[in-house]
């Protein structure tokens, strides 16, 4: 196994853990961010219902047209902002926030603490 196959598979059980502990409702949805190497991709989803609620990346015309590149803090922080106005428009202003397993730093920390100046609460 390759390193960057291993650092995958720890980052799922990692994920796997959160998970367990945290669920979202049509109330409080849970925030669930997928970091990949060129953009960000973020999603509100009701976990009673099963059900994605509405979901933005950094690869909506609306963001890119700001961005240079996608997969930089940023983007994250330009997404945080977009998620939040977009989330307060379906009326939803707290969530749990899932960090996907992947370290609180750099490009989902930028999210995170955009989304929460912009008016999120999590």
């Amino acid at each position: 196994m390759s390193d960057s196959q291993e650092r995958e598979v720890k980052r799922f059980y990692r994920h796997k853990r959160i998970r367990a502990k945290i669920s979202g409702t049509a109330n409080k949805p849970r925030v669930c961010v997928h970091r990949s190497l060129n953009n960000l991709f973020v999603q509100a989803i009701d976990d009673n219902a099963g059900k994605v609620l509405f979901g933005v990346s950094t690869l909506a015309k609306d963001i890119r047209s700001k961005i240079k590149s996608g997969g930089n803090v940023q983007a994250a922080s330009i997404l945080g902002t977009h998620f939040a106005q977009e989330a307060q428009k379906k009326g939803i202003k707290k969530v749990c926030f899932d960090r996907g397993g992947y370290l609180y730093h750099g490009r989902v920390k930028a999210f995170a603490e955009a989304a929460r100046q912009a008016g999120m609460e999590f």
